[in-house]
């Protein structure tokens, strides 16, 4: 064994019940690396001192390294670093130098170069943590002594063997989006088991995108003839979801519909013939975000992680050959498969579809004056140290493109306790204070809105190439607005590689304006809010 790494988590070090390791690891003789959680577990354990933070400190910081150590070796100076977390490491333990401080985190940063034991406050796994891979790099190959022997471009032929072990002499049973993840995965076992034993089906749950049935269609007619097939149970979705607002219900509903569904289509025989199991596009990140690990938090259910598929995973019945991948991952597996880049570089769209960028509420109520701006009551689910949050939306009137808007925007998530995101006023046709949130829910009239603002917003960032310049896109209808107009849009354009961090981007001001302008053109639309807040403090999706 030449090192462990301690993970991040929620929990608080000090509360009962916290996850803990045995302290004996730390005389093991080989290298130890915390991070955020894992960092303050150093602390704990070694004589330190652990509080919790006067404020929170979520998303994008920036780093003062104040002692060289061998993990920042070729990774020193100011930098930017992604955080997220309450608790702090107040003391750090007897032998350990402070490497590092953030403007509300004294020590970010510590290590005992003797010992080979370092703590990080921030998190260097994650993409928007600049030199992060240079950090965990040093730890491996110099802290530690590994040596690099793995690529992501070199999976094809594993991951193929591994399903052939999985499924045996079974068929296997797929569900696509026509996205990257079930693509990858569907292909991969094509590849392994040939077309005889493997199907797809593409369910059109009345949920999807204007266009997204024909370019899916399209997709897996090109990859084979006679494997693919479309169900239409738009009808079915909608009724399950009326009158539903809690967004983990919404997910809930829709993954098990794709159960119910598939278990019709499968007892019907009209596919497959003896022993299956279900295939499916999983990836890591959704296993995280829907609390798969002991000690994790449910941040949201994913459609692939609920009751019914839980079941079906007990029974030995899914295989799903990029479990352990992040979607950067997949996205060169799927280079080494041949799949063309136009699918591969698309940007991402959730399982449930536009359900859950439908925001629902049950009530009629205004938006309340706080002196930093205005707290709207829409509630959206966010990620605060490591957990789940369900929290209203501050709204600033302001250009998104405003310097520092941003910035702002972190700070006073950090600072008030009771959001998790912050929206810009692009546009409105009745003054900020007028707004009300009403009665709604999925239905219809209000899908066609965001099917057609969708449509508007891609075609504008096509044309414009600013499509080029984010990782995805996500449109969002909220009940916010007046009697006349009762929806608002929220754009939220964003920067990613495997999803799990996110920064949000900054449109140009001129595509922007004429971007609102359209959408409030558009039947119903009262107002174009712009999406500032990073992940964490929020999801990438509002639901």
């Amino acid at each position: 064994m030449k090192g462990i790494v301690i993970s991040g988590g929620p929990a608080s070090v000090y509360e009962e019940g916290s996850p803990q390791v045995d302290p004996k690891i730390f005389d093991l003789g080989c290298a130890v690396l915390g991070l955020c959680y894992g960092h303050q577990l150093i602390a704990w354990h070694l004589g330190g001192e652990v509080s919790k933070g006067e404020k929170g400190e979520y998303g994008l910081a920036h780093l003062e390294p104040v002692e060289t150590a061998a993990v920042f070796e070729g990774a020193g100076g100011r930098q930017q670093i992604w955080m997220s977390h309450r608790d702090t490491v107040t003391r750090a333990p007897d032998g350990f130098e402070t490497l590092g401080s953030t403007e509300t985190c004294a020590i970010a940063a510590m290590g005992d170069a003797q010992r080979r034991i370092y703590g990080l406050q921030f998190h260097p796994e994650v993409v928007h943590t600049r030199n992060g891979r240079r950090i965990l790099s040093n730890f491996l190959m110099d802290v530690c002594g590994c040596a690099q022997d793995w690529s992501p471009r070199e999976q094809a032929a594993r991951i193929e063997e591994e399903i052939r072990r999985t499924v045996g002499e079974r068929n296997v049973f797929f569900f696509v989006s026509g996205g990257v993840d079930s693509t990858v995965a569907f292909t991969l076992c094509l590849r392994a088991l040939g077309a005889e034993r493997v199907r797809a089906l593409y369910v059109d749950t009345g949920l999807m995108r204007e266009g997204e049935t024909q370019f899916v269609q399209g997709v897996f007619d090109a990859l084979g003839g006679g494997v693919f097939r479309v169900e239409h149970a738009e009808e079915r979705f909608l009724l399950a979801l009326d009158g539903v607002r809690d967004p983990e219900k919404k997910r809930h509903i829709i993954g098990e519909m794709f159960v119910e569904v598939q278990e019709q289509i499968l007892a019907s025989g009209h596919f497959l013939e003896g022993n299956w199991i279900l295939g499916q596009g999983t990836i890591y990140p959704d296993t995280i975000e829907s609390g798969g690990t002991a000690k994790a938090d449910l941040i949201k259910t994913h459609h692939n992680r609920v009751s019914g598929i839980q079941k079906l995973i007990a029974e030995n019945r899914i295989v799903e050959p990029l479990h352990l991948l992040y979607k950067d991952e997949v996205r060169e597996v799927g280079r080494e498969l041949g799949l063309p880049e136009e699918l591969l570089s698309r940007h991402p769209f959730p399982g449930p579809g536009l359900a859950i960028r439908c925001l629902c509420e049950d009530e009629e109520r205004g938006v309340q004056r706080l002196e930093e701006g205005w707290l709207a009551p829409l509630h959206s689910v966010g990620v605060q140290g490591d957990s789940r949050s369900y929290r209203p939306v501050l709204l600033l009137e302001g250009s998104p493109a405003s310097e520092g808007i941003h910035d702002l925007a972190t700070a006073l998530i950090n600072r008030i306790a009771g959001i998790n995101r912050v929206a810009a006023v692009v546009g409105s046709h009745a003054p900020v204070d007028e707004l009300r949130t009403s009665r709604a829910y999925l239905c219809e009239t209000r899908l066609a809105r965001l099917r057609r603002a969708d449509s508007l917003v891609r075609q504008m960032c096509l044309e414009s190439g600013f499509e080029n310049h984010v990782w995805q896109f996500p449109v969002i209808i909220v009940p916010l607005g007046t009697a006349e107009r009762p929806d608002s849009i929220v754009l939220r354009p964003i920067d990613s590689v495997d999803g799990m961090t996110a920064q949000s981007v900054a449109m140009p001001a001129e595509l922007l304006a004429s971007m609102s302008a359209g959408l409030l053109a558009q039947e119903g639309i009262c107002a174009v809010l712009y999406d500032l807040t990073h992940k964490p403090p929020g999801t990438i999706e509002w639901e």
